[in-house]
């Protein structure tokens, strides 16, 4: 046990909009398969069953598995460059039993069935990819085309190792997209052929846009109804033909649905509350008998700014029938987020705080010779430690959640390109810990941090922030004491992009004049050493208990004198 894990484990002793709009699309090309409610009229705003009738949900820790972490990362049960074994799927349930309640399965990024698939078979895309592309099935479609059922083997292993499974579906990844249009023979990546389906190929003239380069403008417009259609068909064969605890709708993989200049925000809301509740419907009319209620969850942004654009009203999605709403920010382990006002908005829900590994990212490095794509991880990450992850867990409690979603948990080990590292396992004695509310709140030593995060649509990062000599910049910012309250002299610090040189700082937290101090050193001993910043970037001032509150904080940062680089960190120590 490292020295930084050994600290953590002993001192842790509106209205309904409901409808699809209708379009001159014509006829629905999966008309068989999509269920018959599917173009419900804009005006039919009934309250569904369940709604009125829903339990709590059992859950307390969600561990999101995407599955392609498996290969895409060295771990002890998977060798650098070796090919996918049934076993490697089984390991990576295994390695989280008796730590995580929920094991929610990303199938790949869900435009190629990674199941038993009777709307698009394995046999008939592999063979349309290769004719189309002149690539031979990946690693993963060699297992399919053998006859395997990624799907069916998770849920199994779920079964054996007592977690609840799941199946969290991708409503519009855009991975790969990038090669749709590439000459048959042109180099791309293998693993292509999970990204780039017949039906995407065949219908780009529903694409959000023309730019490919643009991963904003690479899926496909859900306000067409054939668009809504295929994806819900493959909801419904999972819901049909596998023994799972329920679904996950994946708002964030990718987060642009529509083109936002020819659709207004009550359309776009009518649109993804009627997928949600033909989703409940379709759950309630698949449950085998014998089985009780089947969840439906929904993996959308922690900031409200955003839900307008991607077409997400809460309040109308839980009375059509939505049980859980993870709150996410993407790829981050943020710690500040609209999570209280959400929680008010669906008292009867409920709501998930999700967790990464990642708390920052790096600028990706373009790597010489490599197209995009074929490396999508070149950037150099902040890692979550184990005091970051207790301290958000902790205060989304405060917050009013119900418990927590961890996401891309693999990610702390060896993947993409070198220079990304160093590397280690991840953190799993942590993930028992995030559902344990008091527990988390006896925890006296607590690490809050705000760094740049999600660049979601519709809203402007809190950071960088570039400053100008006498002007102060202003951050709120949401703390929760420990059980026992802050008793200690905290230290916060700010982080330059480069060099902070001879530039003089000053600090007023809610009115109090904080004292400043040489000590800009990490606050505890931490492997992860990606983007800690040098003695240069750092700046550092004392926090006396008694200038923070419970709630909410103004933070008030000024550049006195000289010029600096922007603002990309600010983090608080304090126990």
């Amino acid at each position: 046990m490292t020295k930084q894990n050994l600290e953590v484990s002993t001192t842790l002793t509106s209205s309904s909009r409901r409808g699809f709009i209708k379009t001159a699309t014509g006829t629905m090309l999966l008309a068989a398969a999509a269920p018959r409610t599917f173009l419900r009229a804009a005006d039919e705003s009934e309250k569904h069953p369940a709604a009125s009738a829903r339990k709590p949900f059992p859950y307390r820790v969600v561990y999101s598995n995407d599955t392609t972490h498996i290969l895409a990362c060295t771990s002890p049960y998977h060798k650098q460059g070796e090919g996918f074994r049934p076993e490697m799927l089984e390991s990576s349930v295994d390695e989280v039993s008796g730590l995580v309640d929920a094991h929610f399965l990303q199938p790949g990024v869900a435009w190629v069935p990674w199941w038993k698939s009777a709307v698009y078979p394995a046999r008939e895309h592999y063979r349309w990819f290769e004719e189309r592309y002149g690539v031979p099935p990946d690693t993963w479609g060699e297992y399919m085309l053998a006859g395997g059922d990624l799907v069916e083997l998770f849920v199994q292993r779920c079964r054996f190792r007592k977690q609840a499974p799941f199946v969290s579906l991708r409503l519009n990844d855009v991975h790969y997209k990038e090669y749709v249009n590439a000459p048959k023979g042109t180099p791309i990546s293998i693993y292509a052929s999970q990204g780039l389906s017949r039906f995407y190929e065949q219908n780009q003239k529903w694409r959000i846009g023309d730019n490919m380069d643009d991963w904003m403008l690479r899926g496909l417009n859900w306000a067409v109804p054939e668009v809504r259609a295929h994806k819900f068909a493959f909801l419904e064969e999972i819901c049909a033909n596998y023994d799972i605890e329920g679904i996950e709708l994946d708002f964030m993989r990718y987060f642009s649905y529509f083109q936002l200049n020819r659709t207004t925000p009550r359309e776009r809301c009518a649109i993804m509350t009627a997928f949600v509740a033909d989703a409940r419907t379709m759950l309630d009319r698949t449950t085998r008998a014998g089985r009780g209620r089947r969840w439906l969850a929904a993996r959308v942004p922690a900031l409200t700014v955003t839900h307008d654009i991607l077409g997400i009203d809460l309040p109308a999605m839980v009375e059509a029938g939505l049980d859980v709403a993870t709150l996410s920010t993407n790829y981050f382990a943020t710690q500040q987020s609209d999570l209280p006002a959400i929680r008010k908005s669906i008292p009867s829900a409920t709501v998930l705080n999700e967790v990464t590994h990642v708390v920052s990212v790096g600028k990706p490095v373009k790597l010489p010779g490599a197209r995009e794509g074929d490396f999508y991880d070149t950037r150099r990450d902040r890692r979550a430690t184990p005091q970051l992850l207790a301290t958000a867990a902790h205060l989304a409690y405060a917050n009013g959640a119900d418990g927590v979603s961890v996401f891309n948990f693999p990610y702390y080990r060896e993947y993409g390109v070198p220079h990304q590292g160093p590397f280690s396992e991840p953190p799993l004695h942590m993930l028992g810990l995030l559902g344990e509310r008091d527990r988390l709140a006896l925890i006296a030593r607590q690490h809050y941090i705000l760094t740049p995060g999600w660049r979601g649509p519709g809203f402007k990062q809190p950071l960088p922030r570039a400053f100008t000599a006498g002007e102060p910049e202003t951050f709120v910012l949401n703390f929760s004491p420990p059980v026992t309250g802050w008793r200690n002299v905290g230290r916060l610090r700010i982080q330059g992009e480069s060099s902070l040189g001879i530039s003089s700082w000053s600090i007023r937290l809610n009115g109090y004049a904080l004292r400043s101090t040489p000590d800009v050193s990490e606050p505890y001993a931490n492997i992860y050493t990606q983007q800690l910043g040098s003695p240069g970037e750092l700046r550092a001032w004392f926090v006396r208990p008694d200038a923070l509150v419970a709630g909410v904080n103004t933070l008030e940062i000024m550049l006195e004198k000289g010029s600096a680089p922007r603002i990309t960190c600010i983090d608080l120590w304090i126990s």
